[in-house]
């Protein structure tokens, strides 16, 4: 599971709910979520209000990887995607050989196999 946290760099508001929207999928999510924090808006850099020392500092603090992007002039949106889809997979991998529950969803329970189990009471069909 990936997240995409996104601020917009020209709005402070906006960068100061990433602190909240961060404890939001720590709390709400899968123990293995992946998130990247990602800058919205590089390319109005006259009206940026949020430095992008200030981004990566939060990401680091959150522990997630920092992205400046825009949408508008499709700056960096494919490279985001990718990274996310990459994060993914390199956790599933790692996480498949070390027989990780989290990852393949595997609870403990009944087990299929390949023989049905028969039942030890008669049938009365």
């Amino acid at each position: 599971m990936g997240f995409i946290l996104m601020y917009d760099m020209t709005n402070e508001e906006s960068f100061n709910a990433v602190q909240d929207w961060s404890t939001q999928i720590k709390t709400y999510s899968w123990d293995n979520a992946q998130v990247l924090l990602v800058g919205n808006k590089c390319d109005m850099e006259d009206e940026r209000v949020v430095a992008s020392e200030r981004g990566r500092q939060l990401s680091e603090q959150l522990g997630f990887e920092h992205f400046e992007a825009s949408a508008k002039d499709n700056i960096n949106v494919k490279q985001t995607f990718e990274r996310l889809v990459d994060i993914i997979c390199e956790r599933m991998s790692d996480s498949l050989d070390n027989n990780d529950p989290t990852v393949t969803g595997s609870k403990q329970g009944p087990q299929l196999s390949e023989q049905p189990q028969r039942s030890t009471q008669d049938c009365a069909c």
